[in-house]
């Protein structure tokens, strides 16, 4: 694990959902509701653990003056008011749609079409650039605020 144990305990499943849930929910164009059922299935497993470490790799970047510990008490202190607070719409991009597949694929609502294309070279580059882009959208919302 490329991250802190707390970080995990902070920004849990339910927490990264409610984050990513209007992004989705506009992308696939269904309610919030479904794509938070969604993205909850799709983050049981592997996909959570890269997206906070992609997340915390991205935190690590942007906060020069902070150490990890630092790190970890913005994250906190972020979600100490309302931790399942929606984050914001993302602006759809190529790298974003890549993990959109990936989280479909996870939650088994992807055609075999799709997992064959995310398993060429090309489809696991693109994946692995879709978890970077989207592990720095959540670590914006994961520390914005105070």
């Amino acid at each position: 694990m490329a991250y802190p144990p707390r970080l995990a305990h902070l920004a849990t499943r339910s927490v990264v959902v409610a984050k990513l849930t209007p992004t989705y929910a506009r992308a696939h164009n269904i309610d919030e509701e479904e794509a938070a059922q969604r993205l909850s299935q799709a983050l049981q497993g592997r996909l959570l653990t890269s997206l906070l470490e992609q997340a915390w790799t991205a935190m690590r970047g942007k906060a020069k003056r902070l150490d990890d510990e630092g790190l970890v008490e913005k994250v906190a202190a972020t979600l100490s008011d309302r931790p399942q607070r929606p984050g914001r719409t993302a602006e759809l991009t190529p790298a974003w749609s890549a993990f959109l597949v990936l989280a479909d694929l996870e939650a088994g609502t992807a055609s075999e079409a799709a997992r064959r294309v995310m398993e060429s070279p090309e489809g696991r580059q693109r994946a692995q650039a879709g978890l970077a882009e989207v592990g720095s959208f959540l670590a914006a919302e994961l520390t914005r605020g105070r």
